[in-house]
């Protein structure tokens, strides 16, 4: 090889670049995947329709309930699994993220009102959602004449005020309780968690940390250090929402079949009715009575509503319900931190206002009770104070055993709607993260603090892209390429 007279080798090689092997860049170039392919929304969306188709094939295959066939029971690993990932992730999730965004306040001028006006909005948006349940069921009638059953004597406290209120104070530090079972000479031993009581250890400690002061600045930034970390591995785990969507879809399907609801169809509707209610016609309107694209909103929440709805779990969802808010809607850090996970706890229009008036409704029809207007005010005031009992988790039987029990209604009611649980469970928790985001930027709004710039930036790429692990690989090779020049 020659090289330029007057040059060394080294300035040659940076007069002339090696440009590398054409024909594999051109090969890789040529093969890359279509971008719409790799978009996580048509992932979840692809994950769907095969899951219903699998389950469909399950179910014609003569899968059941109580003896799935080998499809069957893989779309019942797979989604269970998916489940479990995400409620272990749920207990230091919701103590570091409590904690965290409560310490956040110290930062925010004029927190406390901020804080107040964000309960304020809670309380008003799941009061709306609520008496929207309460009109449908009563015009509706969605339980009508499907059953004038006789109640069965039931026993137990499930789901009552006093044991909503018992449930309050935590057993031990972390809320965990373990359970042993015996089946055929074998021992089991689970360990599980009330989401309410680790949500009161959460608060107490993170309002005596802002009490404290600078003496727990290093408590407090361990959490924050914490939460970035189980945060990243739940991002990981919501990737796997593909995947989880297929196997809860699926399993939904071969174990329900789409006869088996049979007249509960009506119930069905009449839910998802009213959760479309709220989620596209009262919610535009707040957005726009307070001045802000309803397009934008939109846009920019779509993601965690996607997530929601597959994942059936707020607090599965709160990392990209936070991350959305702040990224796409353009509310401050310092208070998204604070109010999104306080809504993931305790924000559910869906969970706790919505499905509850509209089943206690159908329940009181089904059994052939008369409800009158006292009934429908203890419907109001159990959604719009007793919402923190579904805990950000998936499902919502606490607070239906709750509505049901503080109104005297027969509790054989919630055995007969947990057949359908996992269809409605998907548009309720949709709702739910809808609403978790809204809050916080209806009140920045309010309040002046809003970015209004970002909220009205156009929406480009996949939003599901996690921006954060993107933009660190960016600072790596911005910083490889300033060493090699």
């Amino acid at each position: 090889m020659g090289f330029i007279k007057g040059h060394k080798p080294l300035e040659w090689f940076k007069v002339h670049p090696y440009p590398g092997p054409v024909s594999t860049t051109d090969s890789t170039r040529t093969h890359r995947l279509p971008s719409w392919l790799t978009n996580f929304g048509f992932q979840i969306i692809a994950g769907l329709v095969l899951g219903i188709i699998l389950g469909l094939i399950a179910v014609a295959t003569g899968s059941t309930k109580d003896n799935p066939n080998g499809l069957g029971a893989t779309l019942q690993v797979i989604g269970s699994n998916y489940v479990k990932l995400l409620i272990a992730a749920v207990p230091p999730l919701v103590f570091l993220a409590v904690v965290a965004s409560i310490s956040n306040l110290a930062k925010v001028t004029n927190a406390a009102r901020l804080a107040w006006k964000t309960l304020m909005w809670f309380a008003i948006t799941a009061a709306i959602a609520v008496v929207i349940g309460i009109l449908l069921g009563v015009i509706v009638k969605p339980g009508e004449g499907t059953g004038h059953l006789q109640a069965q004597e039931t026993s137990g406290h499930t789901g009552s005020w006093w044991a909503f209120l018992e449930g309050l104070i935590p057993s031990n530090f972390l809320g965990l309780a373990a359970d042993t079972s015996t089946d055929g000479g074998e021992t089991t031993t689970s360990v599980s968690f009330n989401v309410l009581q680790i949500l009161v250890i959460s608060i107490a400690i993170g309002i005596a940390a802002l009490k404290v002061g600078k003496a727990a600045d290093g408590f407090v930034n361990f959490c924050k250090s914490a939460l970035k970390v189980v945060q990243k591995v739940l991002w990981w785990i919501i990737r796997l929402a593909p995947l989880g969507t297929l196997g809860l879809i699926g399993n939904a399907v071969a174990t329900y079949g789409w006869t088996s609801m049979g007249t509960l169809v009506k119930f069905v509707v009449t839910i998802y009715i009213g959760l479309a209610l709220v989620l596209f016609v009262v919610y535009p309107i707040l957005v726009k009575l307070h001045g802000l694209s309803i397009k934008q909103y939109f846009s920019g929440v779509w993601p965690a509503v996607q997530i929601g709805f597959v994942s059936r779990s707020s607090m599965g969802t709160m990392p990209v319900t936070q991350r959305v808010t702040e990224s796409n809607l353009g509310v401050p850090r310092a208070y998204a931190s604070f109010a999104v996970p306080l809504g993931s706890t305790t924000k559910m229009d869906g969970c706790a206002a919505i499905y509850p008036a509209v089943a206690a409704i159908f329940v009181a029809q089904f059994y052939g009770i008369d409800l009158n207007f006292v009934h429908y005010l203890l419907i109001m005031v159990v959604s719009v104070l007793g919402s923190a009992a579904t805990a950000g988790t998936t499902g919502a039987t606490v607070m239906l055993t709750l509505t049901l029990s503080t109104l005297g209604l027969p509790l054989d009611g919630v055995g007969l709607l947990l057949s359908i649980d996992p269809i409605i469970d998907m548009g309720r928790t949709a709702v739910n993260v809808a609403g978790q985001a809204l809050v916080p930027t209806l009140v920045s709004k309010h309040e002046g603090i809003l970015n209004l710039d970002v909220y009205n930036a156009k929406r480009e790429g996949d939003l599901f892209v996690d921006r954060e692990a993107e933009a660190e690989a960016e600072a790596i090779e911005d910083s490889k390429a300033t060493s090699n020049a």
